[in-house]
């Protein structure tokens, strides 16, 4: 009997589908196919079910189904979700508002701290205290909860966020007022900080709490929809959703705690990114994934993805942006893909995004009522793209909106369409560009000690200019790299992350008390699987901790040399390790004392994954897979009668240099003159950058 392996990955502009064969007898997989379609605002599930049948497969062939969606993301930053209330601690009620002391933009006298997502009116007090250590100094008085639900109802509150003092050491006064909630009002959408994070912080952890009871409603429904079409359409198999740790969960733990897939979708894109370079041996990579809407960067360094919980939604050089305390892949993301906007701000000064023309209208040469000109409206006037085989052959552009689009800038500006272009693609560039830098310089890394591996529709597009710029030897654009996350997701295993504050000295003396305390942290993960019906003896287990010097704020994660909880582990490896990590991103170490202040313990349960299977090499000749000639511009590189070639139709062991393009259905390589391309076994396209020019 022969099943389908599906992953579906939702963005701004596209929905994603890629899917493979496997035949249950001899668990022999086929090569991997995709299909692409509109993204469906706000209904998502309906571009979902619309990828499926134009790859003409049925929900009833399907064993496995992953999913990531921006219905959280988009639902904070357009602050869309439901009306919410919070609980706290007597004489915290305002912890939202005080927030950080921490300005951004230093000198703006006039800077006013980001609005909480619960107005006063609907933040609410009750007594009770846990102290630091996690013991109970006062238990919570319910008396005032029936008159604070009524208070709540009647402002037609859907979601109610409870975040006690020092909660993450003990639970026990947040799930008593948690469990009378919900006997007073059996309706509404409730969730308690220690179901969302086990971290201190108070303004951290509560506005976390604040924000997963603001899209835990909606995350819910969005959820049961998309299931239940499925369903309808015959689906009897398991559905998992993309987590922001890199992981895939499933629907129960998603739908317990929704802000965990905050990044569900960049974050397989990432992961997929370092299971490629672990198969072709690059370990060291800078990840670009530019989508329609976005472009996300994040840093791999020998092979390992970094996941930490200080995340940020809204985070801009004069903006704090909303503290996310849960874990995620290190992700830079910008306002910057295929259909952000150029416009030109009062002081006469070109822009481009964050604004985006999205699925809907799209940018102007979709001819659907866009009339902005986007960064694909850009590479389409320079010839980068072939008008051709727009968006696959499946859309001819409407050149007269472009134009229409492109005249108001072009008068402002005093420039005509062309030198306009290429002012935009080189905007959207050093914005990319400063993303990058963010992962990697500002990181204390340097970019010349690895490669760039680019994906996404536009990743190829602007990835050798990128990587110009930042002095990369080498660039990858990976095979199916148009839906690169998507097929990252069926890549990906279960995974869940716990993370437990309680500060201990590293020292050898606390071994011990640091084995027990993972050991807790082990069984409450065999418990959470247990629930879901999934076995130990398939978990595995890493151990990880944020350290410090004794006497600092922040810390810096590390991973321990932990192979049991129960054996005993090097404390100095680990110290030296903390040492060494330090230096990297501050550039100093200290000779004083190092604290162990949080418990992270990745636990993971492997699932069957694609084999990545060479492509076929039929002895065509490089001239057999050339197009055409045509005229390109390669903006400081000058216009050229570049080659172009049929992406699909190269095979591995092909070479040739710039000025060429390299097209494929849904990804277009620009490889400007005297930058040097090979094809690998698995069909990836590597570019050797020249940088002397």
């Amino acid at each position: 009997m022969t099943t389908f392996r599906a992953a579906s990955d939702v963005g701004g502009t596209f929905t994603d589908l890629v899917f493979y064969s496997v035949d249950e007898e001899t668990e022999a997989c086929g090569p991997v196919c995709a299909a692409k379609t509109d993204t469906t605002p706000p209904n998502f599930e309906k571009g979902v079910i619309a990828s499926l049948k134009k790859a003409s497969l049925s929900p009833a062939n399907l064993s496995f189904f992953a999913h990531g969606t921006t219905v959280v993301i988009n639902a904070l930053t357009e602050k869309k979700g439901v009306k919410t209330a919070l609980l706290t601690t007597k004489g915290f009620r305002d912890v939202l508002e005080i927030a950080r002391g921490n300005r951004p933009d230093l000198f703006n006298f006039n800077f006013r701290k980001p609005k909480p997502f619960v107005e006063r009116y609907l933040r609410a007090e009750l007594d009770e205290r846990i102290d630091y250590k996690g013991k109970l100094l006062r238990e919570v008085d319910l008396e005032p909860l029936p008159e604070l639900v009524e208070h709540f109802r009647s402002h037609q509150v859907e979601a109610i966020a409870v975040c006690f003092l020092h909660s993450y050491a003990n639970t026990q006064n947040e799930r008593l007022a948690v469990e009378r909630i919900n006997q007073l009002w059996p309706e509404v959408s409730v969730l308690a900080s220690h179901e969302i994070s086990r971290e201190w912080r108070e303004y951290e952890r509560t506005n976390t709490t604040v924000l997963a009871a603001y899209v835990h409603p909606i995350a819910n429904r969005y959820i049961d929809s998309l299931e239940k079409q499925l369903r309808v359409d015959g689906f009897r198999g398991k559905a998992f959703i993309m987590q922001s740790n890199g992981g895939i969960a499933t629907v129960q733990a998603a739908k317990a705690n929704p802000i965990a897939m905050v990044e569900s979708g960049p974050a397989s894109g990432i992961f997929a990114a370092a299971y490629l370079g672990r198969v072709i041996g690059e370990k060291n990579l800078i990840v670009l994934d530019i989508g329609g809407t976005t472009a996300k960067c994040a840093l791999i360094e020998n092979g390992e993805v970094k996941v930490g919980t200080d995340y940020h939604i809204g985070k801009t050089r004069k903006n704090p942006g909303y503290p996310i305390q849960t874990p995620v892949s290190e992700i830079v993301e910008i306002g910057n893909g295929g259909g952000s906007i150029a416009w030109v701000d009062e002081g006469g000064k070109l822009h481009v995004g964050p604004q985006s023309a999205g699925a809907d209208p799209g940018p102007a040469a979709y001819g659907k009522g866009g009339e902005n000109p986007t960064t694909t409206d850009a590479n389409l006037v320079l010839g980068r793209i072939d008008p051709n085989s727009f968006v696959g052959g499946e859309i001819e552009p409407d050149w007269t909106t472009v134009d229409r689009a492109f005249e108001p800038l072009q008068d402002r500006l005093g420039i005509d369409r062309e030198a306009l272009a290429r002012g935009v693609i080189r905007i959207a560039n050093a914005n990319m560009t400063n993303a990058l830098r963010l992962v990697s310089t500002n990181k204390g890394y340097d970019p010349r000690d690895f490669a760039l591996i680019a994906f996404g529709g536009g990743g190829a597009m602007h990835a050798l200019a990128l990587a110009e710029e930042l002095k990369v030897p080498r660039v990858i654009v990976p095979v199916n790299s148009a839906v690169f996350s998507a097929w990252g997701m069926l890549l990906t295993d279960l995974r869940r992350d716990y993370l437990q504050t309680r500060p201990i000295p590293m020292e050898t003396a606390n071994a011990n008390a640091v084995a027990d305390t993972f050991a807790a942290m082990i069984a409450q993960a065999k418990k959470d699987y247990a629930d879901e019906g999934i076995s130990a003896p398939r978990i595995t287990f890493e151990y990880h901790a944020d350290m410090r010097y004794e006497g600092q704020e922040h810390t810096v994660k590390v991973a321990l040399p932990i192979q049991h909880p129960k054996e005993p582990f090097d404390v100095d490896e680990s110290i030296a390790r903390f040492h060494d990590a330090h230096e990297q991103r501050y550039t100093y170490r200290l000779d004083t004392g190092v604290q162990l202040v949080n418990f992270h313990l990745v636990s993971v349960v492997p699932v069957p994954k694609p084999e990545l299977l060479p492509k076929p090499v039929t002895g065509r000749t490089l001239a057999q897979a050339s197009l055409q000639r045509r005229k390109v511009d390669f903006d400081k590189h000058g216009i050229h009668d570049a080659a172009i070639y049929d992406g699909l139709a190269l095979e591995p062991g092909m070479t040739f240099t710039g000025p060429a393009v390299v097209q494929e259905p849904a990804v277009t390589l620009v490889v400007a003159p005297g930058h040097e391309v090979s094809v690998d076994d698995y069909g990836n396209y590597h570019v050797t950058t020249n940088l002397e020019d």
